[in-house]
Protein backbone atom coordinates (compact mmCIF):
# COMPACT_ATOMS: atom_id res chain seq x y z
CA UNK A 1 0.00 0.00 0.00
CA UNK A 2 1.77 3.40 -0.98
CA UNK A 3 1.93 5.60 2.20
CA UNK A 4 -0.53 8.49 2.32
CA UNK A 5 1.02 12.02 0.99
CA UNK A 6 -0.04 15.54 0.97
CA UNK A 7 -0.76 17.57 -1.36
CA UNK A 8 2.01 18.91 -2.32
CA UNK A 9 3.98 16.24 -2.62
CA UNK A 10 5.52 15.11 -6.13
CA UNK A 11 6.50 12.07 -7.63
CA UNK A 12 10.16 11.93 -7.15
CA UNK A 13 10.64 14.10 -3.72
CA UNK A 14 9.91 14.00 -0.21
CA UNK A 15 10.12 9.92 -0.88
CA UNK A 16 12.56 9.50 2.43
CA UNK A 17 12.15 6.22 4.63
CA UNK A 18 10.23 4.71 1.29
CA UNK A 19 11.48 1.43 -0.68
CA UNK A 20 12.15 1.08 -4.00
CA UNK A 21 11.74 -2.07 -5.63
CA UNK A 22 11.83 -2.10 -9.04
CA UNK A 23 14.11 -4.18 -12.02
CA UNK A 24 16.77 -2.45 -14.39
CA UNK A 25 20.23 -1.40 -15.31
CA UNK A 26 20.58 2.28 -13.56
CA UNK A 27 21.14 3.21 -10.42
CA UNK A 28 20.19 5.41 -9.66
CA UNK A 29 16.82 6.39 -11.33
CA UNK A 30 16.77 9.39 -13.23
CA UNK A 31 13.38 9.86 -11.76
CA UNK A 32 14.30 10.00 -7.86
CA UNK A 33 17.15 11.80 -6.17
CA UNK A 34 20.15 9.84 -4.69
CA UNK A 35 19.89 10.64 -1.35
CA UNK A 36 16.58 9.70 -1.31
CA UNK A 37 16.73 5.93 -2.32
CA UNK A 38 17.12 3.22 -0.21
CA UNK A 39 19.15 0.39 -2.30
CA UNK A 40 18.17 -3.14 -1.78
CA UNK A 41 20.83 -5.93 -2.46
CA UNK A 42 19.46 -8.12 -5.41
CA UNK A 43 17.39 -5.06 -7.41
CA UNK A 44 17.94 -2.99 -10.03
CA UNK A 45 15.87 -0.59 -11.95
CA UNK A 46 13.64 -0.14 -15.01
CA UNK A 47 15.10 1.22 -17.88
CA UNK A 48 11.19 3.22 -17.65
CA UNK A 49 10.56 5.82 -14.82
CA UNK A 50 7.04 4.20 -15.54
CA UNK A 51 8.10 1.51 -13.37
CA UNK A 52 9.06 2.12 -10.20
CA UNK A 53 7.18 0.64 -7.44
CA UNK A 54 7.75 2.73 -4.25
CA UNK A 55 6.40 1.32 -0.98
CA UNK A 56 5.92 2.40 2.19
CA UNK A 57 8.77 1.22 5.08
CA UNK A 58 6.90 1.98 8.32
CA UNK A 59 7.53 1.14 11.40
CA UNK A 60 5.64 -2.75 12.17
CA UNK A 61 2.94 -1.81 14.93
CA UNK A 62 4.72 -5.10 17.13
CA UNK A 63 8.53 -5.00 17.71
CA UNK A 64 10.55 -7.41 15.75
CA UNK A 65 12.03 -7.92 19.55
CA UNK A 66 8.57 -7.37 21.51
CA UNK A 67 9.07 -6.69 25.07
CA UNK A 68 8.00 -8.14 28.14
CA UNK A 69 5.07 -5.15 28.07
CA UNK A 70 4.18 -5.92 24.16
CA UNK A 71 4.25 -9.79 25.29
CA UNK A 72 1.71 -9.25 28.08
CA UNK A 73 -0.71 -6.68 26.20
CA UNK A 74 -0.18 -9.36 23.10
CA UNK A 75 -1.74 -12.01 25.49
CA UNK A 76 -4.51 -10.29 26.63
CA UNK A 77 -5.34 -8.55 23.60
CA UNK A 78 -4.85 -10.87 20.77
CA UNK A 79 -6.66 -13.89 19.62
CA UNK A 80 -9.93 -15.62 19.37
CA UNK A 81 -11.33 -16.28 22.64
CA UNK A 82 -13.89 -18.79 23.34
CA UNK A 83 -14.07 -17.87 27.31
CA UNK A 84 -12.61 -15.16 29.67
CA UNK A 85 -10.25 -17.09 32.09
CA UNK A 86 -7.49 -15.79 30.63
CA UNK A 87 -8.85 -12.53 31.52
CA UNK A 88 -9.35 -13.75 35.07
CA UNK A 89 -5.72 -15.11 35.25
CA UNK A 90 -4.05 -12.00 33.67
CA UNK A 91 -6.08 -10.22 36.99
CA UNK A 92 -5.39 -12.63 39.08
CA UNK A 93 -1.41 -12.29 38.60
CA UNK A 94 -1.23 -8.28 38.76
CA UNK A 95 -3.20 -8.77 42.39
CA UNK A 96 -0.75 -11.55 43.42
CA UNK A 97 2.58 -9.58 42.40
CA UNK A 98 2.50 -7.76 45.47
CA UNK A 99 2.64 -10.81 47.53
CA UNK A 100 6.69 -11.17 46.60
CA UNK A 101 6.84 -14.86 46.57
CA UNK A 102 7.25 -16.41 42.83
CA UNK A 103 5.36 -19.92 43.56
CA UNK A 104 1.61 -19.52 43.63
CA UNK A 105 -0.10 -22.75 44.69
CA UNK A 106 -2.95 -23.62 42.75
CA UNK A 107 -4.98 -23.17 46.44
CA UNK A 108 -3.58 -19.51 46.38
CA UNK A 109 -4.49 -18.74 42.34
CA UNK A 110 -7.90 -20.28 43.17
CA UNK A 111 -8.93 -17.19 45.22
CA UNK A 112 -8.69 -14.38 42.89
CA UNK A 113 -9.16 -15.97 39.89
CA UNK A 114 -12.53 -17.23 40.69
CA UNK A 115 -13.24 -14.14 42.62
CA UNK A 116 -13.08 -12.35 39.37
CA UNK A 117 -15.10 -14.49 37.92
CA UNK A 118 -17.71 -14.11 40.57
CA UNK A 119 -17.92 -10.29 39.81
CA UNK A 120 -18.41 -10.51 35.91
CA UNK A 121 -20.88 -13.00 36.30
CA UNK A 122 -22.99 -11.00 38.43
CA UNK A 123 -23.25 -8.43 35.20
CA UNK A 124 -22.75 -10.63 32.44
CA UNK A 125 -23.79 -14.06 32.55
CA UNK A 126 -22.22 -15.31 29.13
CA UNK A 127 -18.10 -15.95 30.24
CA UNK A 128 -17.83 -18.85 27.86
CA UNK A 129 -19.02 -19.54 24.29
CA UNK A 130 -19.81 -23.54 25.47
CA UNK A 131 -23.48 -24.32 26.17
CA UNK A 132 -22.66 -25.25 30.39
CA UNK A 133 -19.28 -25.09 32.32
CA UNK A 134 -19.67 -27.41 35.75
CA UNK A 135 -16.61 -24.56 36.95
CA UNK A 136 -19.03 -21.83 36.13
CA UNK A 137 -21.44 -23.27 37.46
CA UNK A 138 -20.16 -23.06 41.18
CA UNK A 139 -19.47 -19.25 40.62
CA UNK A 140 -23.11 -19.14 40.05
CA UNK A 141 -23.76 -20.87 43.03
CA UNK A 142 -21.05 -19.02 44.98
CA UNK A 143 -22.88 -15.70 44.00
CA UNK A 144 -26.06 -17.01 45.09
CA UNK A 145 -24.96 -18.21 48.45
CA UNK A 146 -25.38 -21.90 48.01
CA UNK A 147 -21.66 -22.83 48.12
CA UNK A 148 -19.30 -21.71 51.01
CA UNK A 149 -15.66 -19.36 49.69
CA UNK A 150 -13.65 -22.33 50.61
CA UNK A 151 -16.19 -25.12 48.92
CA UNK A 152 -15.48 -22.61 45.25
CA UNK A 153 -11.85 -22.37 45.76
CA UNK A 154 -11.16 -26.34 46.31
CA UNK A 155 -13.41 -26.66 42.63
CA UNK A 156 -11.56 -23.84 41.05
CA UNK A 157 -7.87 -25.42 41.52
CA UNK A 158 -9.51 -28.69 39.95
CA UNK A 159 -11.47 -27.16 37.44
CA UNK A 160 -10.73 -23.61 36.92
CA UNK A 161 -7.02 -23.95 35.47
CA UNK A 162 -7.45 -26.92 32.94
CA UNK A 163 -6.77 -25.45 29.93
CA UNK A 164 -6.03 -21.88 30.65
CA UNK A 165 -2.56 -21.77 32.11
CA UNK A 166 -1.05 -23.86 28.98
CA UNK A 167 -3.21 -21.72 26.65
CA UNK A 168 -2.04 -18.67 28.69
CA UNK A 169 1.27 -17.80 26.04
CA UNK A 170 0.00 -18.80 23.34
CA UNK A 171 -0.66 -15.84 20.58
CA UNK A 172 -1.00 -16.37 16.92
CA UNK A 173 -0.58 -20.12 17.16
CA UNK A 174 3.13 -20.06 18.93
CA UNK A 175 4.49 -19.05 22.33
CA UNK A 176 4.99 -15.66 23.51
CA UNK A 177 9.19 -15.16 23.53
CA UNK A 178 8.47 -13.96 26.96
CA UNK A 179 7.04 -15.73 29.82
CA UNK A 180 5.50 -14.68 32.67
CA UNK A 181 5.00 -17.96 34.56
CA UNK A 182 6.31 -21.72 34.29
CA UNK A 183 3.65 -24.46 34.86
CA UNK A 184 4.31 -26.40 38.15
CA UNK A 185 1.22 -28.18 38.66
CA UNK A 186 2.84 -31.72 37.94
CA UNK A 187 5.64 -31.16 40.04
CA UNK A 188 4.86 -28.57 42.98
CA UNK A 189 1.31 -28.30 42.64
CA UNK A 190 0.97 -24.68 41.33
CA UNK A 191 3.04 -22.33 39.06
CA UNK A 192 6.14 -20.17 39.25
CA UNK A 193 6.44 -16.76 38.67
CA UNK A 194 9.22 -15.57 36.48
CA UNK A 195 12.01 -12.70 36.24
CA UNK A 196 10.31 -11.58 33.38
CA UNK A 197 7.24 -11.30 35.49
CA UNK A 198 8.86 -9.22 38.52
CA UNK A 199 10.72 -7.03 35.70
CA UNK A 200 7.07 -6.04 34.16
CA UNK A 201 6.26 -5.40 37.99
CA UNK A 202 8.41 -3.25 38.27
CA UNK A 203 8.25 -1.21 34.78
CA UNK A 204 6.64 2.30 34.29
CA UNK A 205 3.80 0.58 32.40
CA UNK A 206 2.27 -1.87 35.17
CA UNK A 207 -0.31 0.60 36.93
CA UNK A 208 -2.08 0.59 33.78
CA UNK A 209 -1.91 -2.65 32.54
CA UNK A 210 -5.58 -3.56 35.58
CA UNK A 211 -7.39 -1.12 33.48
CA UNK A 212 -6.53 -2.82 30.32
CA UNK A 213 -7.00 -5.95 31.08
CA UNK A 214 -10.77 -5.32 32.91
CA UNK A 215 -11.34 -3.02 29.35
CA UNK A 216 -11.01 -6.14 26.67
CA UNK A 217 -12.59 -8.28 29.20
CA UNK A 218 -15.77 -6.06 29.21
CA UNK A 219 -15.43 -5.84 25.36
CA UNK A 220 -15.46 -9.55 24.52
CA UNK A 221 -18.49 -10.35 27.40
CA UNK A 222 -20.79 -7.52 25.92
CA UNK A 223 -20.38 -9.17 22.23
CA UNK A 224 -21.00 -12.78 23.57
CA UNK A 225 -23.90 -11.54 26.39
CA UNK A 226 -25.73 -9.35 23.56
CA UNK A 227 -25.98 -12.61 21.51
CA UNK A 228 -25.27 -10.52 18.25
CA UNK A 229 -23.24 -11.36 15.08
CA UNK A 230 -19.97 -9.57 15.10
CA UNK A 231 -20.65 -7.62 11.72
CA UNK A 232 -23.70 -5.99 13.92
CA UNK A 233 -22.24 -4.80 16.73
CA UNK A 234 -20.99 -1.22 16.77
CA UNK A 235 -19.25 0.98 19.47
CA UNK A 236 -19.59 4.20 19.93
CA UNK A 237 -17.91 6.90 22.21
CA UNK A 238 -19.83 8.92 24.99
CA UNK A 239 -17.87 12.43 24.18
CA UNK A 240 -18.58 13.65 27.75
CA UNK A 241 -18.66 10.70 29.48
CA UNK A 242 -15.04 9.52 27.77
CA UNK A 243 -16.53 5.63 27.46
CA UNK A 244 -16.91 3.15 25.22
CA UNK A 245 -20.70 2.27 24.63
CA UNK A 246 -23.22 0.16 22.49
CA UNK A 247 -26.91 1.77 21.34
CA UNK A 248 -29.50 -0.22 21.55
CA UNK A 249 -32.47 -0.57 19.08
CA UNK A 250 -34.77 0.90 22.22
CA UNK A 251 -32.20 4.35 22.11
CA UNK A 252 -31.35 2.83 25.53
CA UNK A 253 -27.34 2.54 25.35
CA UNK A 254 -24.83 -0.14 27.77
CA UNK A 255 -21.57 1.19 28.66
CA UNK A 256 -18.55 -1.03 27.73
CA UNK A 257 -15.37 0.23 29.25
CA UNK A 258 -13.74 3.45 29.72
CA UNK A 259 -12.35 4.89 26.64
CA UNK A 260 -8.66 5.02 27.46
CA UNK A 261 -8.18 1.91 29.09
CA UNK A 262 -9.58 0.42 25.39
CA UNK A 263 -7.18 1.87 23.66
CA UNK A 264 -4.14 2.24 25.71
CA UNK A 265 -2.90 -1.49 25.48
CA UNK A 266 -2.44 -1.04 21.18
CA UNK A 267 -0.15 2.29 22.07
CA UNK A 268 1.95 0.55 24.42
CA UNK A 269 1.57 3.05 26.68
CA UNK A 270 2.65 6.23 24.81
CA UNK A 271 1.42 9.50 23.74
CA UNK A 272 0.49 8.74 20.01
CA UNK A 273 1.81 11.35 18.70
CA UNK A 274 5.07 12.02 20.73
CA UNK A 275 5.73 8.62 22.39
CA UNK A 276 6.33 10.16 26.02
CA UNK A 277 5.15 7.95 28.20
CA UNK A 278 0.91 8.09 29.62
CA UNK A 279 -0.74 6.79 31.71
CA UNK A 280 -5.11 5.83 32.37
CA UNK A 281 -5.06 6.11 35.96
CA UNK A 282 -8.11 7.98 37.40
CA UNK A 283 -7.16 11.16 39.34
CA UNK A 284 -3.78 10.92 38.08
CA UNK A 285 -2.63 14.71 37.02
CA UNK A 286 -0.53 12.97 33.93
CA UNK A 287 -4.24 11.35 32.91
CA UNK A 288 -3.82 10.83 29.07
CA UNK A 289 -6.23 12.62 26.86
CA UNK A 290 -8.99 11.49 24.37
CA UNK A 291 -7.79 13.07 21.31
CA UNK A 292 -10.03 13.08 18.00
CA UNK A 293 -7.01 13.01 15.31
CA UNK A 294 -9.48 14.91 13.16
CA UNK A 295 -10.42 17.57 15.21
CA UNK A 296 -13.80 17.21 16.76
CA UNK A 297 -14.75 20.71 15.25
CA UNK A 298 -14.90 19.30 11.76
CA UNK A 299 -18.29 17.71 12.85
CA UNK A 300 -20.43 20.80 12.36
CA UNK A 301 -19.12 20.49 8.34
CA UNK A 302 -20.88 16.44 8.49
CA UNK A 303 -18.42 15.74 5.53
CA UNK A 304 -16.72 13.61 7.02
CA UNK A 305 -18.48 10.14 8.78
CA UNK A 306 -18.15 9.23 12.06
CA UNK A 307 -15.74 11.71 14.17
CA UNK A 308 -16.57 10.25 17.08
CA UNK A 309 -15.66 6.70 16.01
CA UNK A 310 -13.06 4.69 17.26
CA UNK A 311 -10.95 4.96 13.80
CA UNK A 312 -10.53 8.76 14.86
CA UNK A 313 -9.75 7.94 18.57
CA UNK A 314 -6.01 8.20 20.03
CA UNK A 315 -4.48 8.39 23.30
CA UNK A 316 -2.46 11.72 23.67
CA UNK A 317 -0.16 13.10 26.26
CA UNK A 318 -1.44 16.41 27.82
CA UNK A 319 1.07 19.19 25.94
CA UNK A 320 0.32 17.57 22.42
CA UNK A 321 -3.43 17.84 22.71
CA UNK A 322 -3.79 21.15 24.13
CA UNK A 323 -0.94 22.20 21.91
CA UNK A 324 -3.00 20.59 18.42
CA UNK A 325 -5.95 22.16 19.25
CA UNK A 326 -8.47 22.42 16.18
CA UNK A 327 -5.21 21.57 13.75
CA UNK A 328 -5.06 18.18 11.58
CA UNK A 329 -1.68 16.24 12.31
CA UNK A 330 0.74 16.58 9.76
CA UNK A 331 0.42 13.36 7.07
CA UNK A 332 3.08 11.21 8.55
CA UNK A 333 0.55 10.47 11.69
CA UNK A 334 -2.01 9.98 8.94
CA UNK A 335 -0.08 6.76 8.17
CA UNK A 336 0.72 5.88 11.81
CA UNK A 337 -3.02 5.87 12.43
CA UNK A 338 -3.71 3.85 9.43
CA UNK A 339 -1.35 1.00 11.08
CA UNK A 340 -3.31 1.52 14.40
CA UNK A 341 -6.77 0.90 13.07
CA UNK A 342 -5.58 -1.96 11.07
CA UNK A 343 -3.57 -3.72 14.04
CA UNK A 344 -6.91 -3.43 15.87
CA UNK A 345 -8.65 -4.90 13.38
CA UNK A 346 -6.31 -8.01 13.31
CA UNK A 347 -7.23 -8.42 16.54
CA UNK A 348 -10.13 -10.23 16.80
CA UNK A 349 -12.67 -8.18 19.05
CA UNK A 350 -16.04 -6.28 19.02
CA UNK A 351 -13.33 -3.19 17.80
CA UNK A 352 -12.25 -5.01 14.69
CA UNK A 353 -16.11 -5.38 13.48
CA UNK A 354 -16.86 -1.73 14.43
CA UNK A 355 -13.48 -0.41 12.68
CA UNK A 356 -14.58 -2.36 9.81
CA UNK A 357 -17.86 -0.91 9.60
CA UNK A 358 -16.36 2.64 9.95
CA UNK A 359 -13.60 2.67 7.76
CA UNK A 360 -14.04 -0.28 4.98
CA UNK A 361 -13.51 -4.04 4.50
CA UNK A 362 -10.20 -3.51 2.93
CA UNK A 363 -7.06 -2.16 3.49
CA UNK A 364 -7.64 -0.34 -0.03
CA UNK A 365 -11.27 0.94 1.19
CA UNK A 366 -9.84 2.19 4.42
CA UNK A 367 -6.56 3.41 2.72
CA UNK A 368 -9.28 5.31 0.66
CA UNK A 369 -11.32 6.84 3.78
CA UNK A 370 -8.52 7.86 5.61
CA UNK A 371 -7.03 9.88 2.78
CA UNK A 372 -10.55 10.80 1.64
CA UNK A 373 -11.53 12.49 5.10
CA UNK A 374 -7.66 14.07 6.02
CA UNK A 375 -8.26 15.60 2.24
CA UNK A 376 -11.72 17.84 3.76
CA UNK A 377 -9.42 18.40 7.22
CA UNK A 378 -6.58 19.83 5.17
CA UNK A 379 -8.87 22.04 3.08
CA UNK A 380 -11.27 22.83 5.98
CA UNK A 381 -8.61 23.72 8.54
CA UNK A 382 -5.57 25.35 6.25
CA UNK A 383 -2.80 24.39 9.16
CA UNK A 384 -1.27 21.06 10.13
CA UNK A 385 0.53 19.98 13.41
CA UNK A 386 3.32 18.36 14.67
CA UNK A 387 4.33 17.96 18.38
CA UNK A 388 7.46 20.40 19.47
CA UNK A 389 9.56 17.17 19.83
CA UNK A 390 9.04 13.33 19.15
CA UNK A 391 11.12 10.41 21.28
CA UNK A 392 11.21 8.33 18.42
CA UNK A 393 8.72 5.39 17.03
CA UNK A 394 7.19 2.91 19.43
CA UNK A 395 4.44 1.91 17.28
Amino acid sequence: MVPFLDSSTIFGQSIARHLVLPHCRQYPPRCLPDRDVICVKGYSWSDTCGCVNIYSMQEPFIEPTPTRESCWRAIVMMGRNVATYKFALAASLIELSSKGSDFIPLEDLAAPFSKNLCEHLKHSDKQITSPRSQFLDSCRKANHGEVSSQELIETTARLGFVNVIDAFHVVNQGDTPVRFFNDDRETRGGITLTDDFFHLAEGCQFNNLPQEVEARWNLVETAWGLDMARNLLDIEYDLDGGHLYVPRRDSSRIDVTSCRDALNGYQKGKCFYCFIDITIEPGNDGLAHVDHFLPHVLKDGREIRNLDGVWNLVLACQTCNMSKLARAPQVKYLNRLNTRNNYLISSHHPLRETLIRQTGNTDADRHSFLNGSYQVAVDTLIHTWEPAEDLGTTF
